[in-house]
């Protein structure tokens, strides 16, 4: 960011990049920006309530993630998943607590299944039973969803087409509200703004990858066994329940990962510096955790998963901040006039 700098002349730093509008004129523009935004956000929520079975299959994704990962918390469960079939058709899918099932060894592979096919001896058809150790998870494996309530799935489309529709339409948001913001600041706070917009976006986007791919399918399996382990079943979830679950935790860790953005430019308007934010370290682990409760579920391992990636992005921001002043220190060293 600093080689950029040399780019603006000092006259022009202070130069806005607007006309001078009376205080109506702002009003009015503000009421055009809102009308704009909430249009296109209701466009997308419209979209978004036509296809909203494929966002259902979206969401589904660390649900189903989960249940084809294979954790035992003592080492006689075994959890293994049993699938009893005849032909193609799916005869029943159970759980076995032991690896034997009366005299058929079902090996220690997590999913077993059990093929039951017709077999000629003579004049008579028996049925044989094929075991198949190496069977691909079932489809219905883990906690299905599930509503409780005639008005939940109703409730649940607008629910995920609400936060779907502000998610297609933020693009066009954030370019309305740029040209209402834009003109009022100066040709450096310009610079410094799209510069921190991108970097926001990227390490946004970032944290909601992170917590839709790595997290939730890890959060969702300890729920189950946590369960699991309090001799509790969970054969049903709340499809809402679920769903404000997952969009909470995606959004609050895309928001915790814009901790970088927000410290590096309170280092760059002087308000931080290496220095500071070095003795604030330790002050930040407790500030993490708290961030990790408050934008997370109520769920350890979501806020442990939060907390830890937000000291890493702040350990990020430190060395950022270091790199800076040493770069300035260069810099003014190579402007000194050396002594004669």
């Amino acid at each position: 960011m600093a080689e950029g700098d040399e780019e603006i002349r000092p006259e022009d730093e202070e130069v806005e990049g607007g006309a001078v509008k009376s205080f109506l004129e702002h009003l009015e523009d503000l009421r055009w920006t809102l009308i704009k935004s909430g249009t296109a956000v209701f466009a997308a929520m419209i979209v978004c309530l036509f296809g909203v079975k494929y966002l259902v299959v979206f969401l589904d994704w660390p649900r189903v993630r989960a249940a084809q990962r294979h954790v035992a918390l003592v080492p006689e469960d075994t959890n293994q998943m049993v699938t009893v079939r005849l032909g193609e058709l799916v005869l029943q899918t159970v759980e076995a607590k032991s690896n034997r099932l009366g005299s058929i060894d079902l090996g220690t592979n997590q999913y077993v299944t059990l093929v039951l096919e017709p077999v000629v001896a003579g004049t008579n058809t028996l049925l044989s039973l094929r075991v198949l150790t190496n069977g691909p998870p079932p489809a219905n494996a883990g906690p299905k969803l599930s509503f409780m309530g005639p008005a939940d799935p109703f409730m649940f489309s607008l629910h995920l087409a609400f936060f779907g529709g502000l998610i297609i339409a933020s693009p066009f948001v954030i370019y309305f509200t740029g040209q209402f913001v834009m003109p009022a600041l100066k040709i450096r706070e310009k610079k410094y703004f799209m510069r921190a917009f991108y970097f926001g976006t990227v390490l946004f986007l970032g944290g909601v990858s992170f917590a839709y791919l790595g997290v939730m399918p890890a959060a969702i399996k300890f729920a189950v066994l946590y369960a699991r382990w309090m001799r509790v079943e969970v054969p049903l979830w709340n499809a809402v329940a679920y769903s404000s679950f997952l969009i909470k935790f995606m959004l609050g860790m895309g928001a915790g990962f814009e901790l970088p953005v927000v410290l590096l430019a309170l280092v760059k308007i002087g308000l931080l510096n290496y220095q500071k934010l070095s003795a604030m370290r330790r002050y930040m682990v407790v500030g993490n955790l708290i961030l990790g409760a408050l934008l997370t579920t109520p769920e350890v391992v979501t806020q442990v998963c939060m907390a830890i990636s937000l000291q890493v992005l702040y350990e990020v921001a430190v060395w950022i901040a270091w790199y800076w002043e040493r770069q300035e220190k260069r810099r003014a060293a190579a402007q000194t006039p050396p002594r004669d």
